[in-house]
């Protein structure tokens, strides 16, 4: 064998080592998501469900650990897709069980089909009663109107033409899965990362449980968002804010990044700026039409909605006990947030950097963030690996503590123990970072006089 040949074989042996790790990361993500399948009805299962959670995060980690420190191999992706596939088909035949609300998003479209409007009538009005089906107790937030933007309950609606069974919207939503993993490899392939941190999203537990278990709508607003950015990174400002007006039509919080996508695309200096700002007014006319009736009811339910919870909230609680006061904490963290997205678009930052930040902070200073919320940074963490932030979404399975204390005593309530190990470990590792980044820029410093 000559020298070539011999270099050719140990490239091919090392390459090789990426795809076996993913290869057994796979076989064995696969058998704790078939445990999971196999409990049937989570919320009976809590405990178990959180340990399997939690052990499938740990070899997620690991996963992710060995891929990044391994040479890059092309059968790597495939397989990564391959899993991404069979993690989702397995538990996809479950009924939503760790959260309700897939119900609440077969009310919306049952509600619309019939005629009335979904933000004006609520699941516990006695007006509803003909409509309200078998599970209507099911349904979260029963005094309350829908507080989805106008996107989302159109499509909620063009769902509920087609079929109003609970399964029927868990389809489109997978398919919008699987849109979020193709904008993913397009946008690595873009910026030049490489391609097995695709795993990051498509492997990563929380997102697999709240996509293909619980059927949160949060895929939508992500894949559009994903557009957007990789829109933006290739120069299309017309539909970039397409793009981004459609996810901030979907769920609201993409809405801190307009102010940095008016400074890319131009406005308003350019004549193409103005015609993409014009484009997206009049696609969001079209969208909030159908309900421009509703419009104060959508501002009063949202603000019902605020006052209502304090759910799985991390720095919001520091902030309120600092000034001992719900409102004050929340009006900081607005300021925090609104003045972290003028100084990124101050900045003109890259935009994957600039959503990776902006929603790490609404995530951090938001009074409600649900264990689904963390789906829509975990693909920002493809291109930005933070250990704290992937622990952080792994330690999100310890929320649904909440369940054993609603099953026994029907009283939904996060405990600042559980708080205390989902936010600790990730906020002590941010800070021994900063405080060993300090060190050594002081020792560089003192080592140049």
């Amino acid at each position: 064998m000559g020298a070539g040949a011999k270099s050719d074989f140990a490239a091919g042996r090392v390459a090789g080592r990426q795809a076996t790790i993913a290869l057994a990361g796979l076989l064995c993500l696969e058998s704790i998501f078939f445990a999971i399948y196999r409990l049937g009805d989570l919320k009976l299962y809590v405990v178990e469900t959180m340990a399997l959670g939690l052990a499938a995060g740990v070899v997620y980690l690991l996963v992710i650990f060995a891929l990044e420190h391994t040479v890059e191999s092309r059968r790597t992706l495939w397989l990564v897709l391959a899993g991404a596939l069979i993690f989702r088909l397995t538990l996809l035949p479950l009924m939503p069980s760790l959260s309700d609300d897939l119900y609440r998003y077969q009310w919306e479209a049952r509600i619309q089909v019939a005629g009335l409007s979904a933000y004006r009538v609520a699941p516990a009005d006695p007006a509803a009663v003909a409509l309200r089906g078998p599970a209507w107790r099911r349904i979260p937030g029963p005094g309350l109107g829908a507080i989805y933007p106008p996107l989302t309950e159109l499509i909620f609606r063009g769902i509920g033409s087609v079929s109003t069974a609970l399964f029927a919207f868990k389809l489109p939503l997978m398919a919008a899965e699987w849109l979020v993993v193709g904008l993913l490899a397009f946008l690595l392939r873009a910026t030049g990362k490489r391609m097995s941190l695709l795993a990051v999203y498509a492997w990563n537990p929380l997102v697999v449980v709240e996509s293909a278990a619980s059927g949160h709508n949060d895929a939508l607003a992500v894949a559009a968002l994903l557009a957007a950015l990789l829109l933006i990174i290739r120069r299309k400002p017309m539909l970039s804010t397409l793009a981004l007006t459609a996810a901030v039509l979907t769920k609201l919080f993409p809405v801190v990044l307009a102010p940095l996508w008016l400074r890319l695309i131009g406005w308003p200096r350019k004549p193409r700026a103005w015609a993409a700002v014009m484009g997206s007014a009049l696609f969001a006319l079209a969208c909030v039409w159908p309900y421009r009736n509703d419009l104060t009811v959508i501002v009063r339910t949202l603000r019902e909605f605020g006052d209502s919870f304090i759910d799985n909230a991390s720095l919001f609680l520091v902030l309120r006990w600092l000034t001992g006061s719900i409102a004050w904490a929340r009006r900081i963290g607005e300021v925090v947030v609104a003045g972290l997205a003028v100084a990124v678009a101050a900045r003109k930052l890259d935009p994957l950097r600039a959503a990776y930040l902006l929603f790490g902070a609404i995530l951090l200073l938001s009074q409600n963030t649900f264990s689904w919320y963390f789906v829509w940074i975990v693909p920002l963490l493809c291109f930005f690996p933070h250990p704290a932030w992937l622990l952080l979404t792994i330690l999100q399975f310890l929320s649904y503590h909440v369940l054993i204390e609603y099953a026994a005593f029907d009283r939904f309530q996060f405990q600042p123990f559980f708080a205390w190990l989902c936010y600790g470990p990730p906020c002590a590792m941010l800070l021994w970072q900063w405080a060993r980044g300090n060190v050594a820029r002081l020792r560089c410093r003192h080592g140049s006089q």
